[in-house]
């Protein structure tokens, strides 16, 4: 499974003056916005076929030779800003979370097997392969973003500012986010898997090993 990392900035910001009834309708209101990593493809040329068939043994068809690999780190990180307001003198205060996440895959790395060389026919049959996968995690990424948005914006981002004892809104939001809704934005992005596995087909699998004049499949023999 890609590894998930998550990342929690927050600044509270305190808006001076006199205790009105009113100032806590002056914060700006709740929001969540979301933010896909757009991090370069790296490749990587090193690693000859039998290393990365133990590398995607989870991933082919079994008994069948990697020739190639797309493995991405899937990242979720919150960042959170959070306006408020507390009254001279009052131990409660009122607080406006803004939460912008960030998710994608950093690195997303394709492998091509070192017995393949760049600009031969086989490197460019198994590199063509590995960035149909690309495009898959890619298309996943913006598919889950419109249902991820209207999840959070109806958690977080209705109704007015929340209200409690002073500190209290910042650890109730980090351990929600920790504990229900980074699980959540993961569960998302690792159903990428079955998109996936519709590429990796036994058929696929037979017609790259036989391409380039049986290049590839003289190779691994």
């Amino acid at each position: 499974m890609p590894k998930r990392t998550l990342s929690l900035l927050c600044l509270l910001t305190l808006l001076a003056g006199p205790a009105t009834a009113d100032e806590c309708d002056q914060l700006p209101p709740p929001a969540v916005t979301l933010q896909r990593l757009d991090a370069p493809l790296g490749m990587n040329l090193q690693y000859g076929y039998k290393t990365l068939t133990n590398l995607g043994a989870e991933l082919g068809p079994p008994g069948k030779a990697v020739l190639g690999l797309t493995r991405g780190n899937a990242i979720v990180k919150f960042e959170i800003r959070i306006p408020a307001f507390i009254a001279p003198g009052s131990r409660m205060e009122c607080a406006s979370p803004q939460i912008n996440v960030v998710y994608g895959f950093k690195p997303m790395t394709v492998y091509v097997a070192r017995e393949f060389p760049a600009g031969s026919c086989a490197y460019k049959e198994i590199y063509e392969h590995e960035l149909r996968h690309v495009k898959t995690y890619q298309d996943h990424l913006a598919s889950i973003e419109k249902d991820i948005a209207a999840t959070l914006s109806k958690r977080f981002a209705t109704g007015g500012p929340w209200r409690g004892p002073v500190g209290e809104t910042r650890a109730r939001l980090q351990d929600e986010l920790d504990n229900r809704w980074l699980p959540y934005i993961s569960r998302e992005i690792s159903r990428v898997k079955t998109a996936q596995a519709l590429i990796d087909t036994a058929e696929e699998y037979a017609r790259v090993a036989e391409s380039c004049d049986g290049e590839i499949k003289r190779k691994i023999r």
